[in-house]
């Protein structure tokens, strides 16, 4: 295609909100008039489940629940005024709370402020708020926010080395949604003994954000926490920063709940117009169905220009993949859907992997996610009227180019700045963008049960460890692993018998293991 017919595109396929400064430019796919008339159908069909969902039909029948989140930015939607109610005491109750931790009203036993968060939580109950930390906090925060996310006791030390000084004036968010999901709960409970080492009363420092009348909720009512906020049983994990999971930590590092919920309610507003060429997160949906095939054959690589916004394609990476990572479709066919995301942040993949996009394998179409203004205030010249900014755009501007002249596909989102208003569009095109291409693909995609199968299966391991140890215990000699697994019941799960007390050998818990390392069929294993 010539320049002429390129700028031709550009313009015929350009989205523009004016009143968020967002554009949506889709002319880098090259998809024709021809395959967008042939899903028109299937658009027809996404518009209409997505005025059912908004209205409250069941969408995750694995739990027989609602999905709401899009209540949170207009709970004038909520299909009840209970629901409606609750909605806005929530973000209410935040900000009261938040106040009078910024003023001291509420302030920790042994010291006049608190300084620090930590934020104790699992996929959506970290990913969203991390990302809003990096991209919103301000350079000095009323209170500097750290998380723990991961069942990693070494990430744990890290983090509670770093604040061993500052413990006694650091605030504790656990979140989780049932209160028994494995990772929050023994995060909390390490944290809980790192307090009691320093004889502070865990309760004087500790929040809860969880489902009313959970176990977490029924703990933090027994124990005296600080404080307890709810998360709703229509909010799934992944679209929940927008609800109590985000806002307060948000909140609390002082950002603007209430602007990150405007950005989202316009874009949802927006969201919700019936025409291709009108919606961005249709038009975001047309884009994947096309350069995937349908079939999610294209991974979706993902490079904000921007570092605030470096954590976007983590946050995306849950969003996209958990919501349309399926094996069967709403019909009960094998389909395996989904689409695989994975991204840095330009310019620093033009040292990395923009190499491979270019040149390599052709399974990807790129999302740029361009910021229109560089910096607060004037920027110095590098070169004679050229600032830093200038190189970053010319370097966005130059990949988008150098990747089309190699047939590689690529969507640009250009927002004005970071802020939370553009943050919450953000946040809330994506949302939208997911449950348009569900319906595309016909799948659901708001329940998650490959998800829980893995937590069942770590389950089942560690109540293998539990007979394994009972096994050694009553034994005086040393066994084989055939040994052991035989009188453990399960001959039939020798390997994962091995690596259990593999790592607990490593973590001297009192398993030796004898023998060639290298051998372990020939290992003969007793307890210390």
């Amino acid at each position: 295609m010539d320049a002429t017919a390129l700028w031709q595109r550009y313009q015929k396929w350009l989205y523009f909100h004016e009143g968020l400064g967002l554009y949506l430019d889709v002319s880098r796919m090259r998809f024709d008039d021809a395959f967008v008339e042939a899903l028109h159908p299937k658009f027809e069909k996404a518009f209409a489940d997505m005025v059912e969902l908004e209205k409250g039909a069941i969408a995750n029948p694995d739990e027989n629940r609602m999905v709401g989140h899009y209540w949170l930015r207009n709970p004038n939607l909520a299909p009840t005024p209970e629901l409606q109610k609750e909605i806005v005491n929530t973000v209410e109750q935040i900000e009261a709370f938040s106040e009078k931790i910024h003023t001291g009203g509420i302030h920790p036993p042994k010291a006049p402020r608190f300084t620090d968060i930590i934020s104790i939580g699992i996929g959506g109950s970290a990913l969203g708020p991390e990302f809003v930390a990096e991209a919103l906090a301000p350079d000095f925060p009323p209170l500097a926010i750290h998380f723990i996310d991961n069942a990693d006791p070494a990430g744990i030390d890290r983090i509670l080395t770093h604040l061993r000084n500052r413990l006694s004036s650091t605030l504790v968010l656990v979140i989780s949604k049932s209160g028994g999901t494995p990772e929050p709960r023994n995060g909390m409970i390490e944290v809980k003994k790192a307090y009691a080492g320093q004889n502070l009363d865990f309760a004087n420092y500790a929040i809860a954000i969880t489902m009313p009348g959970s176990k977490l909720d029924e703990l933090a009512k027994s124990e005296g926490w600080l404080a307890r906020f709810p998360m709703f049983d229509w909010v799934g994990g992944r679209t929940s920063e927008l609800s109590a999971v985000g806002q307060v930590p948000a909140a609390l590092q002082g950002i603007d709940i209430r602007a990150m919920l405007e950005g989202a309610k316009e874009m949802d507003d927006a969201t919700r117009i019936p025409v291709l060429q009108q919606n961005p997160a249709a038009l975001l949906a047309l884009s994947w169905y096309y350069s995937g095939n349908g079939r999610g054959e294209k991974d979706m690589v993902v490079l904000p220009y921007k570092d605030s916004l470096l954590l976007f394609s983590r946050y995306l990476q849950q969003l996209v993949m958990e919501s349309l990572g399926k094996e069967k479709d709403l019909d009960g066919k094998i389909v395996h859907q989904g689409i695989a995301v994975y991204g840095n942040k330009g310019s620093t993949d033009q040292h990395a992997y923009v190499q491979q996009l270019r040149d390599g394998v052709a399974n990807f179409f790129v999302t740029f996610i361009e910021v229109l203004e560089d910096r607060k205030g004037q920027s110095p010249e590098i070169d004679p009227g050229i600032t830093s900014g200038d190189y970053l755009s010319g370097f966005l501007q130059g990949t988008r180019q150098a990747l089309y002249e190699n047939q590689r596909d690529s969507i640009t989102v250009t927002i004005p700045q970071v802020n939370p208003r553009t943050v919450g569009a953000l946040i809330a095109l994506y949302d939208r963008a997911v449950g348009f291409y569900g319906s595309l693909v016909n799948v659901n995609a708001y329940h998650q049960p490959g998800v829980e199968a893995g937590k069942k299966a770590a389950a089942a391991i560690l109540d293998l460890q539990k007979q394994v140890l009972d096994v050694l215990q009553k034994e005086k000699n040393a066994l084989s692993l055939e040994e052991i697994a035989q009188k453990a019941g399960a001959s039939d799960q020798i390997e994962a018998i091995y690596k259990i007390l593999r790592h607990l050998h490593a973590n001297q818990r009192g398993i030796v293991l004898h023998g060639n390392l290298a051998q372990p069929s020939r290992l003969k294993i007793s307890t210390s």
